[in-house]
């Protein structure tokens, strides 16, 4: 390549995306002369999801700058909270993210989850549809033109992946109001109208009811669920939603019954007792075990 030559550094977040000569601070790169700095970027392998501001000799510019002669370029990371006005803040999470999407509505977080690959161009394309924030360890997927907007999932570990989004977008919190099943809201209900769902010894122990606007599962404050409160008020500094509040001692029936914690109305029958293997339910067992706050 015969075009002019640059220098350019990346910032310490960012350096393992680019590779590995390119990691110790500045270095000399020779551009094409036609080429966006965006486009010079992206070759690095640093997808623009994750570059903040660009600076020139110092002084910032656009994406669509062209690299001169001699010129000293500085990428900069995302700058936090990240801001993206005009919309709320909603995500969309690829195949590989299915904790990660469970732990965000835990936290009454709007995270939508495709559970089976529907491949890269319809991934992007419902970002854009529904102007959702596409989040994703997949770097050719950040890469795509008709993205929304997106960001890189740093961490492989769903509480690291967890803490990194919250402090990346700072989303408002309202845990315990969103379906951790299908991201639908939760409406207080009237144990009446939900007992048919419950077992006997659910019934007994507990008054305090939610369910599912959109699949009708049915949520209530299990015995576990002031340990919930206690761990995620320090980590998250939120208040508990909907389910908040002291957990009614459960009955010796319902102590035994340690997965009771979500019901469904759906395929598997009326008043069908949650399973290990059903979405709602492994979640509950999940969410306490490993920091959540959802009934057990």
């Amino acid at each position: 390549m015969n075009g002019p030559e640059i220098t350019l550094e990346v910032a310490p977040e960012l350096r393992l995306f680019v590779p590995h000569e390119r990691r110790g601070g500045p270095t000399r790169l020779t551009t094409d002369g036609a080429s966006t700095l965006g486009h010079v970027i992206e070759s690095l392998g640093v997808p623009l999801t994750e570059a903040g501001t660009l600076l020139v000799n110092g002084e910032p510019v656009p994406r669509s700058h062209v690299p001169g002669p001699g010129e000293h370029i500085d990428v900069r990371g995302i700058e936090r909270p990240q801001q993206l006005p005009g919309v709320p803040l909603r995500f969309l999470l690829d195949v590989h993210l299915g904790t990660l999407a469970r732990r965000l509505r835990l936290l009454g977080v709007d995270a939508a989850y495709e559970s089976e690959d529907i491949g890269d161009p319809a991934l992007a394309a419902l970002s854009a549809r529904e102007r959702r924030v596409l989040l994703s360890r997949d770097r050719g997927l950040l890469r795509r033109r008709e993205l929304w907007a997106g960001a890189y999932v740093y961490s492989d570990r769903p509480q690291e992946q967890l803490r990194d989004i919250l402090g990346r977008f700072a989303p408002h919190l309202a845990p315990w109001t969103r379906c951790t099943a299908c991201n639908g809201t939760l409406a207080k209900a009237d144990k009446d109208a939900v007992s048919d769902l419950l077992e006997h010894g659910t019934q007994q122990a507990y008054d305090v009811f939610a369910q599912c606007t959109a699949c009708a599962r049915v949520y209530w404050r299990g015995a576990h669920h002031a340990t919930g409160v206690r761990r995620v008020r320090p980590v998250h500094g939120v208040r508990p939603g909907v389910l908040a509040g002291r957990a009614p001692r459960p009955s010796g029936d319902d102590r035994r019954r340690r997965g009771t914690g979500v019901r469904r109305r759906g395929g598997v029958g009326r008043g069908h007792r949650a399973t290990e293997q059903d979405g709602g339910a492994r979640l509950a067992h999940r969410a306490i075990a490993q920091g959540g706050g959802l009934s057990r």
